[in-house]
């Protein structure tokens, strides 16, 4: 009994292959597939035609958010609930606040960063499909991946095999599910 499949993996021995493969893939249309990489490959977003990343906004919205907050909290102290005139300056001295104000965006933003990554990444995630390849355990040593999910609309297990198998992949297999 054959298990559905989860997508297709490729090796390649070398960056610039897998560069050139993820542009080509990225131009025959694919849209749910990844590149896995052992360090960083400057530009390599690009060739996969990935667009600029949400978690800088989450960390603004966030950040600004734990600064009104910081502000409004010490507001509703000083005017609300402990109305005090200290030394005859205003219930509402602003600039006794900014401190606490900063310190309370640097943590939304922090807060911002840790969500929005972990949303946007879906993590955590316990167990992926690909791990249930023997050679996908070298990607983080020496060795340069592809995957596309069977979910892609242009996915044709032998169609997608020959493409990758054309840009240069030494060994192209498909993971279960």
């Amino acid at each position: 009994m054959s298990k559905q499949p989860w997508g297709i993996l490729a090796e390649f021995h070398t960056p610039e292959q897998l560069w050139k493969a993820c542009e080509r893939v990225r131009d025959a249309g694919f849209t749910h597939w990844d590149a896995h990489t052992p360090f960083p490959i400057h530009g390599l977003e690009r060739a996969m035609g990935l667009k600029r990343s949400w978690v800088s906004m989450v960390v603004l919205v966030l950040g600004l958010g734990g600064a009104a907050a910081g502000m409004g909290l010490q507001w509703w102290a000083s005017t609300q609930a402990y109305p005090l005139v200290v030394s005859g300056k205003p219930l509402f001295s602003w600039p006794a606040f900014v401190p606490i104000m900063f310190e309370c965006g640097v943590m939304g933003g922090a807060a911002g960063a840790f969500l929005g990554f972990l949303g946007l990444s879906k993590l955590p995630q316990h167990h992926h499909p690909l791990f249930n390849s023997k050679r996908f355990e070298r990607f983080s040593d020496d060795r340069f991946f592809l995957s596309i999910e069977s979910t892609d609309p242009e996915f044709d297990p032998e169609g997608t095999a020959w493409l990758l198998r054309s840009q240069g992949a030494d060994h192209v297999e498909v993971v279960e599910a």
